[in-house]
């Protein structure tokens, strides 16, 4: 296994720093997230003309504090991701294994089921199952989780059809081995990095989806914090205060740009045949 290059790394600073805001927002935010001031609302930031200097990033619609909310923001949209993505990761890889090592009638539903999930578009999933669960976060994580497996599941799938022919493994069967002991002791651990690799791309891709939900008024719901529903609350408010819908997108582009950039750097580092072509 190679070391993570450094270089690769740097970029994933701000992901860093937001996992570090979202730990640390009752001692950083400058002030509470839902408390707002209609004496002062859509005030600019504070180096732009008529800002104030307790207000860093300006205010809102109804004149809360941006920054405290992109802060407690952040730990409610990173909360909702690495919830959804472990979720997803544990349920997807468990059925990819089984699915590819028993092959045959379970291999052929759960084929089925993949095909049939990525034919569905997903936000009508999501309307359906919060129109019937109702508007909440551990809602959200499942449906979010719901969208999530079927990438781990395929390519865990075709993974294990592979290496079920391995000889250690044939070895394992051919002394007695039972089918959990090769499934946990001899297949899960050859697959792990390509778990990792994908869980970690995934918490990008569900932290975009969980924005556009809240964005929508399927996720996160009113006064909680989160970067989709801000951008949902300025999305009237763009030309008049362009700051409302600026610093919450930034936050969501450049946290996401961070995870898929340590997602290329794990892959570099964990993947068998990146390093075979880098020694080439």
């Amino acid at each position: 296994m190679r070391r993570l290059r450094w270089p690769l790394l740097l970029p994933a600073l701000p992901v860093i720093v937001a996992v570090a805001a979202a730990l640390l927002a009752p001692w950083v935010a400058p002030a509470s997230p839902t408390s707002g001031n209609l004496a002062a609302r859509l005030r600019p930031p504070a180096w732009i003309s008529g800002g104030s200097g307790t207000r860093l990033l300006g205010t809102d619609l109804l004149g809360r504090d941006l920054l405290s909310r992109l802060i407690w923001g952040a730990r409610i949209s990173l909360l909702i991701a690495l919830a959804a993505t472990v979720l997803g990761a544990v349920v997807g890889s468990l059925i990819g294994l089984v699915s590819g090592y028993y092959r045959g009638r379970i291999d052929r539903v759960v084929t089925k089921l993949i095909d049939v999930q990525l034919a569905f578009p997903f936000v009508l999933l999501a309307i359906a199952v919060i129109a019937v669960a109702g508007a909440s976060i551990p809602v959200l994580v499942i449906v979010l989780a719901i969208g999530s497996w079927v990438g781990h599941a395929r390519i865990i799938r075709g993974l294990v059809l592979s290496l079920r022919e391995r000889d250690y493994v044939q070895a394992a069967r051919a002394l007695g081995a039972d089918t959990p002991r090769i499934l946990f002791r001899h297949l899960l651990p050859e697959i792990l990095s390509v778990i990792l690799i994908l869980a970690t791309f995934d918490v990008g891709r569900i932290i975009i989806l969980e924005s556009t939900l809240s964005f929508l008024g399927l996720g996160v719901q009113p006064p909680t914090p989160s970067w989709g529903s801000d951008l949902r609350d300025a999305a009237a408010y763009v030309r008049q205060a362009w700051w409302t819908s600026v610093f919450p997108g930034l936050a969501i582009m450049v946290v996401v740009l961070g995870v898929n950039l340590v997602g290329d750097a794990l892959r570099d580092a964990l993947d068998p045949r990146t390093q075979s072509r880098a020694r080439a």
